[in-house]
């Protein structure tokens, strides 16, 4: 939870020395809080929730409350539909699992592998993007465009969305985190 506290601690010292913080700034603030508790915090809560509601035979929605300093509040509701009520509440999930058809374990022979691949990316202001391997340009690339932008597009290589917020359980290995996610 530490990149968590490096943002507070961040936008604190911005505001105790003066600096303006701007409405841009404090959306993108935002924006990335949500991110890091949802590649973070909500994780843990998931492997911690899901087994113990298990028992559980019937749909049900749990609001967690928390307000730092005063004890953790849950509330219980049969009602699913709370878009209504509320407004502003962003539903975070984690990406679908993709399954892989399995051949077996197999080894790649030395003629099988494909030569080294250069990529070279010219942006719209004239600047290139070109790495030693192909995969460090298109991390680059996708980077500077922003994750937030490309990941809407929905763009899939392998069945796997190129921008996730899981691993893979075949590609896991080939997956670059960005931005520690």
């Amino acid at each position: 939870m530490s990149r968590l506290s490096d943002l507070y601690k961040a936008m604190e010292t911005l505001r105790k020395e003066g600096l303006p913080v701007n409405e841009d700034l404090e959306r993108k603030a935002n924006e990335l809080e949500e991110e890091i508790i949802k590649k973070e915090i909500l994780p843990v809560l998931s492997k911690t929730i899901e087994p113990a509601l298990q028992p559980v035979q019937r749909e049900l929605l749990l609001v967690v409350d928390y307000v730092p300093g005063k004890p953790l509040s849950v509330r219980l509701s049969r009602k699913r539909n709370i878009d209504n009520i509320l407004t502003d509440a962003i539903e975070i999930k984690p990406d679908p699992i993709v399954t892989h058809r399995s051949n077996g374990p197999q080894k790649a022979k030395k003629e099988d592998i494909a030569p080294k691949t250069l990529l070279r990316v010219t942006m719209p202001d004239g600047t290139v993007i070109e790495n030693d391997k192909a995969k460090d340009t298109f991390v680059e690339v996708i980077c500077r465009i922003g994750i937030e932008r490309v990941r809407p597009l929905g763009l899939k290589f392998c069945k796997v969305p190129i921008i996730s917020n899981i691993r893979d359980a075949k590609y896991g290995k080939a997956q670059v985190p960005v931005d520690g996610g």
